[in-house]
C-alpha cells in the first residue's frame, strides 16, 4: 500500500514541464529533483515530501521520450503517480526506473491523503474509493523488483535469463 499527500495536476501535462529540457545535460541527479515540475510550479521541489503522490488527469507524460521526467519525479520523492491516462512512453519508463503509476480517474484536493493498492487496483482519496487499471503481474513484479535493471539481474541471478 502506497500513501502520500496529494499534489493535483490537470490533463497534458507533457516533459518539458515535468523536468525542463536545459536539465538534461546534467549528470547530477540531484540537479534534476530540484528542477521537477518547475514549469508548473517553481517551489514544487521544495516543497514535495517524500512518499507524496501526483494525482492528474488525462494524459500525463506526453511530450518526449526522455526518461529523466520519471526519475526526477521518484528523486523528488514522488512514491507513486496516478493519473486518468499516461504518455505510453512515459508509462513504460515509469516502470523501467520503479515508480508506481496507476491509471484511475481520481478526483482529489492538494494536500488530501491518497491510499494506493496498487495489487487491486484500488484508489482512496479525500475519503472515496475509486477503481483505477490493475498492473499486470509482470510489471508488479518489475516494480516490486526496483525497475527494470534491477528485474533481469534477479532474473539472471535465479537462472531465467
Amino acid at each position: 500500500m502506497i500513501r502520500g499527500r496529494a499534489w493535483v495536476f490537470g490533463d497534458d501535462v507533457d516533459t518539458d514541464v515535468i523536468i525542463p529540457g536545459k536539465y538534461l545535460r546534467t549528470k547530477d541527479l540531484r540537479e534534476l529533483a530540484e528542477h521537477v515540475m518547475e514549469g508548473l510550479d517553481p517551489s514544487f521541489s521544495s516543497k514535495v515530501q517524500p512518499g507524496d503522490v501526483i494525482v492528474a488527469g488525462k494524459n500525463f507524460g506526453c511530450g518526449s521520450s526522455r526518461e529523466q521526467a520519471p526519475l526526477a519525479l521518484k528523486l523528488a520523492g514522488i512514491s507513486c503517480i496516478v493519473a486518468r491516462s499516461f504518455a505510453r512512453i512515459f508509462y513504460r519508463n515509469a516502470i523501467n526506473i520503479g515508480l508506481p503509476l496507476i491509471e484511475a480517474d481520481v478526483m482529489c484536493e492538494p494536500g488530501e491523503v491518497v491510499e494506493v493498492d496498487l495489487s487491486r487496483g484500488r484508489v482512496i482519496a479525500g475519503g472515496r474509493e475509486y477503481t483505477g487499471r490493475k498492473l499486470p503481474d509482470f510489471l508488479m513484479e518489475i516494480l516490486n523488483d526496483g525497475g527494470l535493471v534491477a528485474h533481469r539481474r534477479k532474473q539472471r541471478e535465479r537462472g531465467l535469463i
